[in-house]
């Protein structure tokens, strides 16, 4: 099972650390933050410890409230599960006796001054890529117009250099050789580089480029939704389905089904022009619009 650190949303957020600052090492492993309410009245089924655990102003002025005894029972309820961490939202300062608690049982307890609210949209963002289920492929991803493309298909093939052309056409790079793809839901990819190629696109005979440098902050984005797999082939002779509309194929990885088009390749055909078509073929089908149905429905008019 994939972990992240509380450590690591302690710097990705800028936490403060306020107690069991030495365990800052403890695993998170569910990616959605959790806000203790029926917890603090003794209703623990269901309870998901292992998930960070966000206390609001409303859960801090209940526990003001109480008696020190009441106060005691209900946090010592809490903690005994010992979840990966606390954390205190909106700056709240009257939480001493969360301090103590926490160092007993070393819990790390952080702060931060976000709204309860915004910091828990950004921290299960934060954890649902973090913790996604991935996988490497060999490849490169671009998003074109907006919509995210795996290139795939030989080495050698030509697709680092269909990505710099899709460049050149005001395209965003995401990845090139090896690209990882997160399964953030049952039909939602992302494609992302692996840090180390981060900007970097290798092309035959050239070498390595720096995207950003050469082009521009605009050419290139750290991460894309991948809609389309498209693998680059040779050219076969009478290979190619010339359809009106081709029979719709698909490639699935981590689960997902996600389009796929084979491209053959030849001296002189536009592939990144054709990449441009069928991206926005895909737009247009996802609005219901279907060039070969209102060709053929023109045919049928002509015959009436």
């Amino acid at each position: 099972m994939k972990s992240v650190t509380v450590e690591s949303i302690v710097k990705a957020f800028k936490l403060e650390v306020l107690a069991g600052g030495d365990r800052l090492d403890r695993e998170i492993t569910r990616s959605k933050a959790h806000r203790p309410g029926l917890e603090f009245v003794g209703y623990f089924d269901y309870f998901p410890m292992n998930r960070v655990q966000v206390l609001g102003r409303k859960e801090i002025t209940y526990l003001l409230q109480q008696t020190v005894e009441q106060r005691r029972l209900h946090i010592g309820n809490i903690v005994k599960y010992h979840p990966p961490c606390f954390v205190v939202t909106t700056g709240l300062q009257e939480i001493p006796f969360l301090e103590m608690y926490c160092d007993q049982e070393g819990i790390p307890l952080l702060r931060t001054p976000d709204k309860t609210t915004e910091f828990i949209a950004k921290l299960d963002g934060y954890l649902l890529k973090a913790l996604a289920p991935e996988m490497s492929i060999h490849g490169v991803c671009v998003n074109v117009s907006g919509i995210g493309v795996l290139l795939r298909g030989r080495s050698g093939i030509g697709k680092s250099e269909t990505a710099h052309t899709l460049i050149g056409r005001g395209h965003r790079f995401v990845a090139d050789d090896v690209v990882v793809l997160k399964k953030l839901g049952p039909s939602t990819l992302l494609g992302t580089h692996n840090t180390i190629t981060r900007e970097f696109l290798a092309l035959r005979s050239i070498g390595l480029i720096n995207v950003v440098r050469q082009y521009g902050r605009t050419a290139f984005q750290d991460e894309t939704r991948i809609v389309l797999d498209i693998e680059l082939t040779p050219w076969e002779d009478k290979a190619l389905n010339n359809d009106l509309e081709v029979a719709e194929q698909f490639t699935e990885y981590l689960g997902v089904k996600i389009p796929h088009i084979e491209l053959q390749l030849q001296p002189g055909r536009d592939t990144s022009g054709l990449i441009e078509a069928a991206a926005n073929n895909w737009y247009l089908k996802q609005l219901g619009y279907s060039a070969a149905e209102e060709f053929m429905g023109r045919l049928e008019d002509e015959v009436q």
